[in-house]
């Protein structure tokens, strides 16, 4: 009987000591998952957030970079290609002359400058409408420049191209830059054709090149720059 009692006595201590090691665990355990859990919530996060972001950034930069034929206005210097689907042998790329020009098989001379290409597709199906079967014409442009005039005291005075928002400084700089020694960037003109009237426009560049703050004056096809002379008082 002795035997027994202790026997039952040892198996009741046995059982009290795992439940004590249970319940003394379970906490560290419960802790553990909750970190291991907020782990892996915290190193997928930034990964998610990262791949969103790069989505949105591919979106607004693909939205940024397509321009709408509608908003394209031909002028001089521009490259256009002349396609017909159903007569590729009068397929033909032209560059846009001064005098806002393109010179087309079968047609001769249209006028282009001035147009957005889908306005020059529809007057070249109704100027070939008499030799094609098909209605179907398309314009595209391969290059866009314009030309703007820079004369008086700079370097190399002249026309030059650009194929991007131009600012008055930086078309001085491409002809050269001022000649320091007779240059007056204080008084630059420019000259633009605004309908029939021809407008001045003054402009003191040296301010820019003094780092005062200004707002940039872009140029527009055809302006002219004029740099004047400094003038010396003896």
């Amino acid at each position: 009987m002795k035997k027994q009692s202790d026997l039952k006595r040892n198996q009741n201590f046995a059982a009290r000591k795992c439940r004590l090691i249970f319940w003394t665990m379970l906490p560290v355990a419960l802790i553990a998952a909750a970190m291991f859990s907020g782990c892996a919530t915290q190193s997928s996060s930034p990964n998610g957030a990262l791949e969103e972001t790069l989505k949105g950034q591919a979106t607004n930069s693909d939205a940024s970079t397509t321009v709408s034929p509608e908003l394209i206005t031909l002028r001089e210097g521009d490259v256009v290609k002349v396609s017909f689907p159903g007569s590729s042998a009068l397929d033909t790329t032209q560059l846009i002359r001064r005098d806002g020009r393109i010179t087309l098989p079968l047609i001769g001379e249209v006028d282009a400058a001035g147009l957005t290409p889908p306005a020059l597709e529809k007057k070249l199906v109704d100027l070939y409408a008499p030799q094609l079967a098909s209605k179907q014409v398309t314009v595209e442009v391969i290059s866009s420049s314009f030309p703007v005039y820079v004369t008086g005291m700079v370097l190399h005075p002249g026309k030059i191209l650009s194929d991007h928002p131009i600012t008055a400084l930086e078309a001085v700089m491409e002809a050269g830059g001022f000649d320091y020694n007779t240059a007056n960037p204080r008084d630059v003109v420019v000259i633009r054709r605004e309908g029939n009237v021809m407008k001045n426009y003054k402009i003191n560049l040296k301010a820019v090149l003094q780092g005062k703050a200004s707002e940039p004056f872009y140029m527009k096809p055809g302006d002219i720059i004029y740099v004047p002379e400094r003038f010396n008082v003896f």
